[in-house]
């Protein structure tokens, strides 16, 4: 992936890798919340300067503009030591991006800075109970009330729901338009009216739940664009980062291929090392060039991003859906490989093989992914 990295990349590169190896993969932390060891780890690296990456350097970011290579670099490292950790850093940029591409210059100076220093918790609010996929199919409402919008409905499956500060919040504006009416809003976390509705436990740990608006009222100067922009917004935010979900899928990915050549070449069965067997060799074969090919479309679709050429919708969704599914199956391979061991509560295998399944749905499932490539390639025909 190097010949998509310049020496900054590479510098970033070395400083995470040497972060996560002395923060997370040094000792395991002793915070049993898991939500005060999210923010723990939040603050941690808002303090080292990693969060800066999700903001451009005029409102607080490490760079003049943000680079989806820097995101991808950090998700990739986090993600093989902590994926907490990566989870938190990864909705800091998911609940900030909306605010770099559409937010008023005022509104990019009120939030940005804290969100990049790891002082505020950005959560981005846009799936509901009845709209997953099908983003135009929301029911929340913005209603316009003198220099006010008034919102009602319910966000499901919203990470750092109940402990995020600013919310990037979704909400129809002119049902009659549908998808044209959705509108985007930024939404101080103690604003009356935005209540916790319950705290949603997952198959792998992640701050996450239920929010509701009832009659949440926010002033007309919080509105992300103009009326009518959110859909734009929303798809533009999540075709910009998806290539990061790849990221982590890859790091998540590298954590398994060697966790399963460190246990193959120390567990002995039938005098001889597993890592001897030849239907071993061959696994560990397979895994590594999956894992190859995964690393370079992410970085590809990242470098594509950052340079403003190609066909971006299409390499980033390529990206997420290979390395997702990919990483998928390096996960299910290296636990293979441990045999009993690797279904045992608490290691580092069965957390892994929790922790991945969940990128092949956020951000897109592999099937919305697939439907994104095809009309893409049936619209250059």
């Amino acid at each position: 992936m190097d010949p998509f990295l310049d020496q900054e990349h590479l510098l970033l590169r070395s400083r995470i890798r040497s972060w996560v190896k002395k923060h997370l993969r040094s000792a395991e932390s002793k915070e049993t919340d898991m939500e005060k060891e999210a923010q723990r780890l939040l603050s941690l690296l808002g303090k080292d300067g990693f969060i800066a990456y999700v903001a451009p350097k005029r409102f607080g970011g490490a760079r003049g503009k943000v680079q989806a290579r820097d995101l991808c670099l950090i998700r990739e490292e986090l993600a093989q030591g902590s994926p907490l950790a990566d989870t938190m850093f990864a909705i800091q940029a998911l609940g900030s991006y909306p605010i770099i591409i559409s937010g008023s210059d005022q509104q990019k100076a009120d939030h940005l800075p804290p969100i990049a220093r790891g002082e505020a918790i950005a959560a981005f609010a846009l799936t509901e109970p009845e709209a997953g996929s099908d983003i135009s199919s929301l029911k929340t409402k913005a209603v316009r009330k003198g220099k006010q919008y008034i919102l009602t409905g319910v966000k499901s499956l919203i990470s750092n729901a109940g402990i995020a500060q600013t919310y990037v919040v979704f909400a129809s504006t002119n049902p009659e338009k549908g998808a044209k009416g959705i509108s985007a809003f930024v939404v101080d976390g103690q604003t009356p009216g935005l209540v916790l509705k319950e705290k949603t436990q997952l198959l792998s740990p992640h701050p996450i739940g239920t929010i509701a608006f009832k009659e949440c009222r926010v002033p007309e100067t919080n509105l992300l664009g103009r009326e009518g922009d959110g859909l734009k917004i929303a798809l533009g935010t999540l075709d910009a980062l998806r290539c990061t979900v790849g990221a982590a899928a890859v790091g998540l990915a590298a954590r398994a291929l060697h966790e399963a050549i460190q246990y193959s070449q120390k567990r002995r069965q039938f005098n001889q090392t597993l890592a001897e067997f030849q239907g071993t060799q061959l696994k560990l074969a397979e895994m590594a060039t999956e894992l190859e090919a995964a690393r370079l479309l992410v970085y590809q679709a990242a470098w594509m991003h950052d340079q403003g050429i190609g066909e971006l919708k299409q390499k980033s969704s390529m990206a997420k859906l290979f390395a997702t599914e990919a990483a998928q199956r390096i996960v299910d391979q290296a636990l293979q490989i441990h045999g009993g061991m690797g279904l045992v509560a608490g290691t580092v295998m069965e957390k892994l093989y929790r922790d991945v399944r969940a990128l092949r749905i956020y951000e897109g499932t592999s099937e919305i992914q697939k439907l994104v490539i095809a009309r893409t390639l049936l619209n250059k025909a």
